[in-house]
């Protein structure tokens, strides 16, 4: 269904939503997931025999549409002020480019609609970097909790909710659960956003009242309730772009990036550099990347447009540098970040840096800290560190209290006989404490932009 442009700007602009929660009440799988990009082994592949057919890709996705649109004022609301908003649409649209072509594959592998391929807009404006106020991170917004339910490594060196490959893998697999579950895409995304027990208690109170238990007939957050009108009025923007005045990217149907084994690790910046990318451009396609090296351990890899992997394969080759620069070690005792630099011998201005470790702060017995490699520690980091790192850090426990001496002027009473001073109780703070209240604010990193993101929990 569409609705004639004049219709649509009759209609008032919709106010500001809130923001909900997500609750992962589902199991998780139980298989590491592996690239379903296409991959190369640059030992044994070239880049170059890879192609593609070059078709439009937003046709494609048009073809893919199976939900139904609701004559929903919530619909039209939603509509009018995307229309209204060209410029926020258009630099969506545009971020949109490197990654909207294997999400609507993945997509169609599961059979499921397309629609979903254009959930991220509502998420996080297609924001890979994007993080909530309450920590849900990437395009599809998740939580920390949420995240290691499905098995997305959150670690020193990777965060794998910003990964466009696995969190896609991980969203559309939940959103297909929950699917199974409530048997409506609508309900389906409902309890995406808001978690299936709360979507199933909404049904139990319309059932006990006589009501029907379809979405729109729920009492629902008005975050929730306008999640689904959200991701239809993307749904009409792409269906009839002219209509809304809005020109979407050409976006060719075939994939944009190929997926690079890492076989020793290598800095960021030096990877960028034999890919002939601006350093900006390498983390758009790798933000999951949390330090300045990729590591080979642990089943990484990188991903480089077609012509930028060809050209990395040619530098790679004739290459005959130290790849990495870095490298990791677990501190064995409890200690200031002082006493760790010494101890390790490394610039301590460098350790702060690179483990972003606060002044004040001590580092925890079993963290796994960043320095740089030395003749020393030449070698490339482990599997085990890179599976398992981890950095905790804690206040110092208060000085101990002095006891006040007897006589003079201006002492203070003595305690009573047999009894000693207070020494005060030491205690310790976790720095990366988790906030676990729902998303209430922009993606920091699209501030410009006024649809906010919606945090799962």
């Amino acid at each position: 269904m569409r609705w004639p442009y004049a219709a649509i700007l009759m209609v008032a602009v919709l106010t500001g939503c809130a923001t909900g929660d997500w609750s992962s009440d589902t199991p998780t799988k139980g298989n590491t997931k592996l690239s379903k990009a296409t991959r190369v082994n640059l030992n044994k592949q070239n880049v170059s025999s890879l192609g593609a057919p070059s078709d439009n890709l937003w046709l494609r996705i048009r073809d893919g549409f199976q939900m139904e649109p609701v004559d929903s004022p919530l619909i039209v609301n939603q509509t009018v002020w995307l229309s209204a908003r060209p410029d926020y649409v258009q630099r969506s649209m545009k971020r949109s480019s490197p990654y909207l072509f294997y999400i609507v594959q993945e997509v169609n592998a599961r059979n499921m609609p397309t629609e979903l391929a254009l959930l991220p807009f509502v998420e996080s404006a297609f924001n890979p970097q994007a993080k909530s106020g309450a920590k849900a991170m990437g395009i599809w917004q998740f939580m920390p909790k949420t995240g290691k339910d499905f098995q997305l490594t959150q670690n020193v060196f990777r965060d794998e909710r910003r990964d466009v490959l696995q969190s896609t893998d991980a969203a559309l697999d939940y959103l297909n659960r929950l699917h199974t579950q409530f048997g409506s895409w609508e309900l389906a995304l409902a309890a995406y956003n808001w978690g299936s027990g709360n979507v199933l208690r909404a049904q139990k109170k319309n059932l006990a009242a006589g009501l029907p238990t379809d979405y729109w007939s729920l009492a629902m957050p008005l975050e929730t309730r306008a999640y689904v009108p959200k991701l239809m009025a993307y749904r009409a923007l792409v269906l009839d772009p002219d209509a809304f005045g809005v020109t979407l990217p050409e976006l060719e149907n075939h994939p944009y990036f190929v997926a690079v084994d890492v076989n020793n690790d290598i800095d960021v910046t030096l990877a960028a550099k034999l890919a002939e990318m601006s350093l900006d451009e390498f983390k758009t396609l790798n933000p999951s990347f949390n330090k300045p090296v990729i590591l080979s351990a642990a089943n990484q890899q990188i991903l480089l447009p077609f012509g930028h992997a060809e050209v990395y394969q040619d530098n790679l080759k004739k290459y005959n540098k130290p790849l990495s620069t870095w490298t990791a070690v677990k501190v064995a005792q409890t200690q200031s970040a002082e006493a760790t630099a010494q101890s390790l011998g490394v610039d301590l201005a460098t350790l702060r840096e690179i483990n972003g470790i606060p002044k004040g702060m001590r580092i925890k017995a079993g963290s796994t800290v960043i320095i740089p490699k030395t003749n020393r520690r030449p070698g490339d980091i482990s599997v085990a560190l890179a599976e398992t790192a981890s950095l905790s850090l804690e206040k110092p426990p208060p000085p101990p209290k002095k006891s006040k001496k007897k006589g003079g002027r201006g002492s203070g009473k003595n305690p009573p006989e047999g009894k000693t001073a207070s020494k005060g109780n030491s205690s310790s703070n976790n720095a990366a404490s988790q906030h676990k209240s729902a998303s209430t604010g922009l993606a920091k990193s699209a501030k410009k932009d006024p649809i906010k993101t919606s945090g799962k929990q």
